[in-house]
């Protein structure tokens, strides 16, 4: 698997013109007077001579503006940036726009070697959210280009400037924004591999490469053992393939663990929508409808580098899903595993299949909570555009999910899960029908879903929730912030910030 290279980081309080670096960052808001300079190490004479410029110069502080001119005396840098935070609310900014400050810089700044971000700091929150954004915008694919030539180097080293430099807390803040970084990143490479390089088995071997060294242990189950042991959606939606599923079980434990956590995510390495096929527009994506599964893997690493006192398991559903002789039929009847069984009314309708092996295992292990990631449904895309997941599922581990995402910067928004859409999925000859009901279309796959969560070990259904990330895995149009073009690592902070909360909230 291809890897983005690592950036380095530290954090600073002296004298600026100490500090030679190729650039130097400070922030500009969009005021309601008009752009703002935000606090700075710079000079107040030179805040005030470029205050004066900033309407000749065409800065409004927008979000992504980013504005490069010669570099001041007062600094050690060759270059003054000036980076645009978007609309101020308050004296307060948000580590949200900080992180998307500082990511939109080092993303466009590309080609320098070291850039000193100068973005207003009061919170150790604050610079770690500098960091995290700062090594999100540095993040490139290495792609299979024949030829280099033209393509600029990513920003190696970041030097944060900030009074909190010598704060007992920072060095712990910025490796956690260190290791969640990495893994989003390694997420967006899992997402940009081509299928021809991704398949079900290099995918199960990229996660026991990127397992290595960790406290994790890393099962995978093949074709053999999918068949033998009944995990007929995986089975099913793989036999069209000349490449056979897999099913990749991670589990990470701690000694001091306080919850027991599953994580289910969807892996179809492709999908041409099987026997009932995608448009050819429609297929052109569908690289990245594994962008689950790869969520879900990279979480579950992350808390184990972070050592968190808790126990993570991630099953991973990876299939690619085929038109062929041997592929499933619209008609078919496939037995999940567990033995419910499902009529498939339409092959393209396959991640639920798989996923609902993923569920009934994940069950069986009798966890706290269940959480699954999937790019489910184009009707998320619909309901909530390319840039907000849909969560559903029981109101606190929905509620729980949603803060986690507000807190970590990811667009999360809670859909119901409405009675009157079960009765669309039954079936005369199944259990039930693998789609129903076509408008309101992600909560039907999400009421599909629910079908396969079993009880705990006190009888009651173990808490579930379901987070259909269609349209934000994948960004088609340009980048924006630290999000780049193509795989954009969706929902593993948010994931890791909910089982940073699952701990807080026992201690």
């Amino acid at each position: 698997m291809s890897a983005s290279k690592n950036i380095s980081f530290n954090v600073i309080s002296t004298d600026l013109k100490k500090v030679t670096a190729d650039a130097l960052v400070i922030g500009v808001g969009k005021g309601a007077d008009g752009p703002v300079i935000l606090d700075s190490p710079l000079s107040a004479s030179a805040v005030v001579s470029l205050e004066a410029s900033l309407s000749a110069l065409g800065v409004s502080g927008a979000a992504d503006q980013l504005i490069r001119l010669p570099g001041l005396p007062d600094t050690g840098a060759k270059v003054l940036v000036l980076a645009g935070v978007g609309k101020l609310s308050g004296t307060e900014i948000t580590q949200e726009s900080l992180r998307r400050a500082a990511g939109s810089a080092i993303r466009q700044l590309s080609g320098l070697k070291h850039v000193v971000l100068a973005l207003p700091t009061t919170t150790v929150g604050q610079v770690s959210a500098i960091a995290e954004g700062a090594a999100l915008g540095a993040y490139q694919y290495a792609s299979l280009h024949s030829s280099t030539a033209g393509k600029k180097d990513p920003v190696a080293k970041v030097t944060i400037h900030s009074s909190l430099a010598k704060d007992p807390t920072l060095a712990a803040a910025l490796e956690r924004a260190s290791v969640v970084a990495k893994a989003v990143n390694a997420t967006r490479t899992l997402v940009n591999e081509p299928p021809s390089v991704l398949y079900p088995s290099t995918f199960a071997d990229a996660a026991k490469e990127l397992a290595k060294g960790l406290p994790v242990k890393v099962t995978i189950m093949d074709e053999k053992r999918l068949l033998k042991d009944g995990y007929g959606g995986i089975m099913g939606v793989g036999q069209g393939s000349s490449r056979p599923p897999r099913m990749v079980k991670l589990e990470y434990k701690s000694d001091k663990s306080v919850a027991d956590l599953a994580l289910v995510g969807k892996g179809i390495t492709f999908d041409s929508g099987g026997i009932s096929i995608k448009p050819g527009a429609g297929m052109v994506t569908m690289k990245c409808d594994m962008a689950g599964a790869a969520a879900v893997l990279n979480t579950v690493l992350a808390a184990a580098e972070l050592g968190l006192p808790v126990n993570v398991t991630g099953w991973l559903c990876i299939a690619e899903n085929m038109p062929s002789g041997t592929a499933i039929r619209p008609s078919d009847v496939l037995t999940i595993f567990g033995g419910k069984t499902v009529e498939v009314l339409n092959t393209d309708a396959e991640g639920r299949l798989v996923m609902a092996d993923g569920l009934v295992a994940a069950s069986q292990e009798f966890p706290d909570v269940i959480i699954d990631v999937a790019t489910l449904t184009g009707a998320q895309v619909v309901a909530l555009g390319h840039r907000t997941a849909g969560v559903m599922g029981d109101d606190g581990v929905s509620a729980a999910l949603k803060a986690a995402a507000d807190r970590a910067g990811e667009l999360v928004w809670p859909m119901p899960l409405p009675e009157e859409l079960r009765p669309s999925l039954d079936s005369p000859v199944a259990d039930m029908a693998n789609i129903g009901e076509r408008m309101g279309g992600m909560m039907t796959a999400a009421v599909f879903l629910q079908e396969f969560i079993g009880k705990g070990k006190d009888g009651e259904t173990i808490p579930w929730a379901h987070l259909d990330i269609a349209g934000p895995a994948f960004n088609e149009s340009a980048p924006y912030g630290y999000t780049p073009k193509q795989g954009t690592g969706m929902a593993v902070r948010t994931l890791v910030t909910y089982i940073e909360d699952v701990v807080a909230r026992s201690l």
